[in-house]
């Protein structure tokens, strides 16, 4: 919407990166569901995380095909200055170490209460030692025109306001506070777009059929 629709997409650079939280488990369903569909889009999209942050390789695949039959572009990156560098968008949330997320997950099976703690130990220092991976106006300021879009699916752990050091500058989401808002705002019909399609089976016939109906809201 902000860039003039879906057709305007191709050839965008599109940054999806890892950034620093208080907290370690977060899902990795954000950053795979971008790099997998933004490429199909024909965007050229850079994953940035540091290492040990690697995603599934399932949508890494998919980003790798959608990039080749769109035109796009996908690479993936250590730096952070680097996906940043030039992007018309940048999307910057936290996301758990895959691995240790697979170690948890076995944990639980067990019920090793005292190995979960461990593992939650061990995966908040892992994360202290990225706290520089933050949305600062510094970087913000190299996007493309120093005017980038900044998104987050929220809640973000925002820098000075809910934690010490966090995804965010509070500076910075203040900034982008109102396109925050409405991209939150399109969840619920994203859902809801997801769930119909899912049980309906000819959707375009059925949406007809319910326009024509002309049924008060």
């Amino acid at each position: 919407h902000r860039l003039g629709g879906v057709e305007q997409l191709r050839g965008r650079r599109l940054a999806m990166t890892w950034a620093h939280s208080p907290s370690y488990g977060k899902p990795l369903s954000v950053p795979q569901g971008m790099v997998a569909l933004m490429t199909r889009l024909g965007m050229d999209v850079v994953l940035a995380h540091p290492p040990g942050y690697g995603l599934l390789d399932e949508p890494l695949e998919a980003a790798a095909r959608g990039a080749e039959r769109s035109g796009g572009a996908f690479t993936v990156t250590d730096s952070l200055g680097e996906a940043f560098d030039g992007a018309d968008v940048v999307c910057a949330k936290s996301w758990a170490p895959l691995e240790p997320m697979r170690e948890r997950a076995a944990l639980h099976e067990r019920g090793d209460v005292a190995g979960i703690h461990d593992l939650e130990r061990r995966m908040l220092e892992q994360n202290a030692g990225h706290r520089d991976w933050t949305v600062t106006s510094d970087l913000m300021h190299t996007t493309r025109g120093g005017d980038g879009l900044y998104l987050h699916p929220l809640p973000a752990d925002i820098t000075g306001v809910g934690c010490d050091a966090g995804e965010v500058d509070a500076e910075v989401f203040d900034r982008h506070r109102t396109s925050l808002y409405e991209q939150a705002g399109n969840k619920p019909y994203a859902i809801a777009a997801m769930v119909f399609l899912s049980r309906v089976e000819h959707p375009v016939a059925r949406l007809h059929d319910l326009w024509e109906r002309g049924v008060a809201r």
